[in-house]
């Protein structure tokens, strides 16, 4: 005689350690049919899913890698942050002397300075010259301002070297490109007289060696040269970096500077107001990827109700033999979480794979430009984490009201529609 017992209770949906509720490995292993049963319509769904997901990562890395290009460009140095650049206005015709310096140095919120005398000048090559601006600087001017040479390197304490624009090596006939570094210029100056209807030529004694190159295209051409290569100190300075002792300090140093009739320039002020606009912008980025994200999120709903329509008959027999209303919902979900967690996955592939590939783009038509590669996208790994979770959320959600209604319905229900 047959063993009626275990057909009243089939193993497969029930489990006498959880009371009537199928297992974890079960509900996936369950789950995985709809793959097998409708793989065109899950595939597709899955698809939708990756595509929203792929939009929000390829615009939120490219607000991301904006911001750094920007950010990066504003602060290439650390002390170029809590550095300020100081000048007197243009209409009052005043130039920073020693005795300004020395006041400036005397302040206690001040760490160091960097003085700049910018003065007309003569660079000669090997047969051609050219008449430019000369900018006497200290070495640590690079530092305290975060100009950094395109080509090459800056000069060093005591070292006979030179930075100069890219417009000024086409004056003497230079290539601009690395071929140009290590060759040598020589440099005058005129400095101005007290009278300041004439000038007084200086000459640096010794040849100097293009130790780096600046791409500027919309200044004049100039050379940056030494202060201890000049023989002749210069007369005055246009303007002068003063570096704070901490962020803390800069507030008062600048306050002491304005007193003293000083116009001020921080670099700090421009990358605080950039960042400002970057969230702006990766956050309007942001709202139109995750428009892309609800979109594929309500295909996702559309599938599952059709899904829920499509197997009330077999949801009749699951719980005929015993599957509970808690079953059915938690294997609605499953399916629901899994195609959701395959598209934020797929979502990041298709993400990172357009990156790159508008970024090969962009770096191809820089280099037949003339430009200099970039790179636009930033992936942190956090946001990649938050969007496989925001991908099972949605999953689940779009899978919700489905599952609820497949939980509420009764074996005789399901039978009679």
């Amino acid at each position: 005689m047959p063993d009626l017992e275990k057909y009243q209770q089939p193993q497969f949906f029930v489990s006498e350690e959880k009371g009537h509720n199928l297992r974890i490995g079960d509900l996936f292993r369950l789950s995985l049919r709809v793959f097998k049963v409708r793989p065109m319509r899950t595939f597709l769904t899955i698809l939708g899913v990756s595509v929203g997901v792929g939009t929000v990562l390829f615009l939120v890395s490219l607000g991301y890698g904006l911001q750094y290009i920007l950010i990066g460009k504003l602060a290439a140095t650390e002390d170029s942050l809590i550095s300020l650049e100081t000048y007197y206005p243009a209409e009052s015709d005043l130039n920073i002397s020693y005795h300004d310096i020395d006041n400036i140095i005397a302040f206690p919120e001040t760490e160091e300075v960097s003085p700049v005398g910018e003065f007309s000048g003569e660079a000669k090559s090997d047969s051609l010259s050219g008449f430019l601006l000369v900018k006497i600087i200290k070495p640590n001017f690079f530092r305290l301002s975060g100009i950094k040479p395109d080509l090459g390197s800056t000069f060093t304490e005591n070292e006979k070297g030179t930075v100069i624009s890219n417009t000024a090596l086409r004056l003497m006939n230079i290539k601009e490109d690395q071929t140009s570094l290590g060759k040598d210029v020589s440099v005058k100056i005129f400095y101005p007289n007290q009278d300041g209807l004439d000038t007084k030529t200086v000459s640096i004694e010794s040849r100097l060696v293009i130790k780096g190159i600046v791409a500027d295209e919309f200044s004049p051409p100039f050379v940056y040269i030494p202060s201890d290569a000049v023989a002749e100190k210069p007369p005055f300075f246009q303007r002068i970096f003063a570096k704070a002792k901490d962020i803390n300090t800069v507030e008062p140093l600048r306050d002491k500077l304005i007193e003293k009739g000083f116009l001020i320039s921080a670099r700090i002020d421009l990358v605080n107001q950039a960042k400002k606009i970057m969230v702006v912008i990766t956050t309007v980025l942001g709202i139109f990827g995750i428009t892309a994200l609800i979109v594929s999120a309500i295909g996702m709903f559309n599938t599952m109700i059709i899904g829920f329509l499509e197997r009330i008959f077999e949801v009749g027999i699951m719980k005929s033999i015993g599957a509970t209303s808690r079953d059915i919902r938690n294997l609605f979900l499953m399916e629901s979480l899994i195609m959701g967690l395959l598209g934020g996955i797929g979502g990041i592939l298709v993400g990172i794979a357009s990156g790159e590939l508008f970024n090969l783009g962009v770096n191809y038509l820089a280099a037949n430009l003339g430009g200099k590669p970039v790179n636009l996208f930033i992936y942190p790994m956090r946001f990649i984490l938050l969007i496989i979770t925001m991908s099972g959320v949605v999953g689940v959600l779009s899978g919700f009201w489905p599952a609820r209604r497949a939980a509420k319905l009764s074996a005789k229900q399901a039978f009679t529609k």
